[in-house]
């Protein structure tokens, strides 16, 4: 009798571990399908708008900043190189109104 209770312990275990393997592999296909729905459906919205998603524009910019401090740039930012400076002389434009009335 021992033995045949053991046999359907076995039994019942390897059910078990079955329906739960097969329960968690359909879990994980859905998951990779909805996964695959969300990209492609902004994928499209953003090819019918001309914007870029905005998890793209976010991770952009944290890649943007990492990048300053990976170089050793904790202090302050470098600053851009300037362009030479010219000065012009500043000449008034006449109203093509003509002169303004004021009492």
């Amino acid at each position: 009798m021992n033995a045949v209770a053991d046999l359907l312990g076995r039994l019942g275990r390897t059910v078990l571990r079955l329906t739960l393997g097969l329960a968690a592999a359909v879990f994980l296909l859905s998951l990779l399908l909805a996964s695959l729905l969300a990209v492609l459906g902004l994928s499209l919205f953003s090819l019918l708008t001309g914007r870029k998603p905005a998890p793209v524009v976010l991770f952009a910019r944290m890649r943007e900043r990492s990048q300053r401090f990976a170089q050793g740039g904790w202090g302050q930012p470098a600053a851009a190189p300037r362009g030479e400076v010219v000065d012009v002389e500043a000449r008034e434009i006449p109203d093509a109104r003509g002169p303004s009335r004021q009492p």
